[in-house]
């Protein structure tokens, strides 16, 4: 039953079961998957500049193109002052790409496919936003809550409006990667299981749909790391320029 279930892939399974002070702190087959997220992007990255060269080899170019494209990214959305950023947006950008990449393995499971895993990701980028707010800006960091040009009688209600927009930027931001890594990878599974109850004769009739449907899946993880990096950089460029 489990087999046929398009959710049972999404099931946090333990690999290694470690209790500690009364708290359940186990390895499991999410963890597995965001360290090797975290480790293949160090290794990638560092292959990319060891030995780097004027002549740049393919890893070199592939990591100085993703460099130089969340650079531009943050220089078009944020300005000169965003690159103090960078560290923090390309880190969140590589992690959250290799994530959805591995989900698309065989056997592999999709980290950023719970709300906890991205809603953690999202609360980093939130307090990180709002604690450079109010460093760089003070007091005035407050005024991001009431827009220039906002008649007064309107004041109180904007402010409440805005103040709670503010608050649910987290929320949205792991529901959306979340939301849809997950629809993705369930209409795949359902998919599957179509071809496999066909039957041997009849399975490869929809197998070219289900080629073109993983390849579109592909290109949403990659969608969906640029998204969540591009608000990442927005909600940055809200902070230092005040409206």
């Amino acid at each position: 039953m489990s087999g046929s279930d398009p959710l049972h892939q999404f099931e946090i399974k333990k690999l290694l079961d470690i209790n500690l002070f009364g708290y359940d702190i186990s390895f499991t087959n999410s963890s597995l998957f965001m360290l090797l997220a975290s480790v293949i992007s160090i290794i990638f990255l560092l292959s990319a500049v060891k030995n780097a060269r004027l002549v740049p080899h393919r890893l070199q170019i592939l990591g100085e193109s993703l460099y130089g494209f969340i650079e531009n990214l943050i220089e078009d959305n944020i300005g000169e002052e965003g690159k103090k950023f960078i560290p923090l947006v390309f880190s969140v950008f590589i992690f959250v790409l290799m994530a959805n990449l591995l989900g698309m393995l065989p056997y592999g499971f999709t980290a950023t496919s719970h709300i906890i895993v991205t809603f953690t990701l999202a609360s980093i980028v939130f307090f990180t936003v709002t604690i450079y707010g109010f460093i760089r800006n003070g007091v005035s960091f407050l005024s991001i809550f009431l827009p220039s040009g906002t008649p007064l009688w309107l004041a109180p209600l904007m402010i409440l409006i805005e103040f709670f927009t503010f608050l649910a930027r987290p929320f949205t931001l792991a529901i959306r990667l979340a939301g849809n890594m997950m629809a993705g990878h369930v209409l795949m599974k359902v998919l599957a299981s179509f071809v496999i109850g066909l039957g041997i004769y009849l399975g490869w009739v929809p197998l070219p749909l289900m080629v073109i449907i993983a390849g579109f899946e592909i290109f949403v993880s990659i969608l969906q790391a640029y998204i969540f990096t591009i608000l990442t950089c927005v909600y940055l460029n809200s902070v230092i320029h005040l409206h």
